[in-house]
């Protein structure tokens, strides 16, 4: 200062005393600018302090000035409806720096801040609160913690900046188009920068809550404005609504849009599960209505895996629709394999049915009228189809109900087509057939054991009744387990 600064040192003990300073002119400018207004740095404003006792000292070696108020003190700048108040406030003039020490509180048209103790650096502009630390910001977002560091807005800075360490929440209120206040995201890490009003990065074992999902992971990347959200390192995300799922990977990005959640893709070892249904591949892409799950994209150069309790389906990539989050169709594309279990309550084996083809299609029995949303109730097989270079593989009950030893069809052709009843297989279709055996079991076969029987597609021997006939056609002192059905004109092997 180019002159001295002249303070009257009040008593001890007095009531409330006003003091007025030239100093505070400057130190209340520690303020995010209004909406209206443009703060520049030293512009003046009209400073009032009140406290209860006050000091002022000379710093003999520099001859900067240190003010001391105490008893209780309380700041105001009108031109920037600023306040600050604490129980006292140091400030040195060397440093340009200020200490409100106990119970500080922040008031501008942008920010409340409480903490135990707050220091400002005004050649900086910025402002360290420490302990205990609460804000909350006029769009309603919120923060709690330890500790935060905030830089306000300036010309040379667009963007007011706050960064948490120590672990703090983070409570931020999104609106719709309409301006209308969303449900509340909330962010939990070991740090916490937040850019402006809409751009969020976290790190440390961070967690974030919406309405319709929790996630988790080592870092996380938010932008409020564009409605995106990007997890690093070791993601995981758990979907709330309707049929829960989770989702996994090394990298997940999250879009929304008007608010509500519109997709999530996971790329590298990515995995999602939901009610004993499992995908995994390189990458899968969900995609949301009404926050809830309809389309699922899987592919990668490890396959795509779809793993249920009863069915396996394998392919180059796989197309799974699902609207309201109720699983109606899977289509698996390129090298498509579909395995499942058989019905075993009259037989009993080890192997699996499969079906294969470039393409291999699997259909799930609609739901009732009116019923929809119903997440209740678990979707039933109806038909799996299997188009070009089509080859299947069936185990069915045989004709001797004494026997415990499954009958075997295996047929090829350009196109298979197996639907279901209550679960169980009722009818394979064989359009264009080219190759096939029915092979049923006799008592001697079954006492020799399961090295005695014929593997599928070879002929057996003359103890297994039936081994070698080709389909369609009836076994010699028998009947089809299932009907096989080929179009007029289709091929006979």
């Amino acid at each position: 200062m180019s002159a001295p600064l002249e303070i009257r040192p009040f008593a001890v003990g007095a009531r409330r005393a006003l003091a007025t300073s030239a100093l505070w002119c400057i130190l209340l400018l520690v303020a995010w600018p209004s909406a209206g207004a443009q703060m520049v740095p030293g512009e003046p404003c009209l400073g009032d302090v009140q406290a209860g006792r006050s000091l002022l000292v000379q710093d003999p070696g520099t001859g900067a000035q240190n003010l001391f108020y105490g008893g209780g003190v309380r700041a105001e700048c009108q031109g920037q409806n600023v306040t600050l108040i604490a129980d006292s406030l140091e400030y040195y003039g060397a440093t340009r720096t200020a200490f409100l020490i106990g119970n500080v509180r922040y008031v501008e048209p942008r920010v409340t801040m409480t903490a135990t103790n707050v220091t400002y650096f005004m050649t900086e502009e910025r402002v360290l609160a420490v302990g205990n630390v609460n804000a909350r910001m006029s769009s309603g977002s919120s923060m709690t913690g330890p500790q935060a560091e905030y830089w306000r807005q300036t010309p040379a800075r667009p963007r007011a900046r706050m960064f948490a360490p120590g672990r703090p929440r983070f409570r931020l209120v999104e609106r719709d188009a309409q301006g209308a206040p969303q449900p509340p995201v909330l962010i939990t890490g070991n740090t916490v920068n937040m850019d402006g009003d809409s751009l969020v990065n976290a790190g440390g074992k961070v967690t974030i809550e919406r309405p319709e999902l929790v996630a988790q992971g080592d870092s996380m990347a938010l932008d409020t404005g564009k409605e995106t959200m990007r997890l690093m390192r070791g993601p995981h995300l758990r979907g709330t609504r309707g049929r829960p799922f989770t989702l996994s990977g090394r990298l997940i990005d999250v879009f929304s849009r008007q608010r509500r959640l519109e997709r999530v893709l996971a790329q590298d070892s990515a995995i999602a599960t939901s009610e004993g249904i499992r995908l995994e591949s390189d990458t899968i892409d969900l995609r949301a209505k009404d926050d809830l799950l309809e389309h699922a994209y899987v592919w990668g150069r490890s396959r795509a895996r779809v793993t249920s309790e009863r069915q396996d389906i394998v392919a180059d990539s796989l197309d799974v629709y699902m609207p309201f989050q109720r699983l109606r169709e899977v289509r698996a594309l390129r090298g498509a394999r579909a395995e499942g279990m058989p019905d075993t309550t009259r037989f009993e084996t080890d192997e699996r049915d499969w079906l294969v083809g470039d393409t291999v299609i699997t259909r799930f029995e609609p739901p009732r009228a009116g019923r929809e949303r119903d997440s209740t109730v678990a979707p039933r097989l109806q038909e799996i189809v299997a188009i070009g270079a089509a080859a299947a593989f069936n185990q069915v009950p045989p004709i001797d109900t004494a026997l415990r030893r499954p009958a075997i069809n295996y047929v090829r052709g350009a196109r298979i087509t197996v639907t279901f009843d209550t679960g169980a297989v009722r009818m394979v279709r064989v359009e264009e057939q080219y190759g096939g055996i029915y092979l049923e079991p006799t008592a001697d076969s079954t006492k020799r054991g399961a090295d005695a029987a014929p593997a599928a597609g070879q002929r057996g021997s003359g103890a297994s009744r039936g081994s070698g006939f080709p389909l369609p056609g009836v076994p010699a002192g028998g009947r089809t387990p299932f009907p096989i059905i080929a179009p007029p004109g289709g091929r006979r092997p």
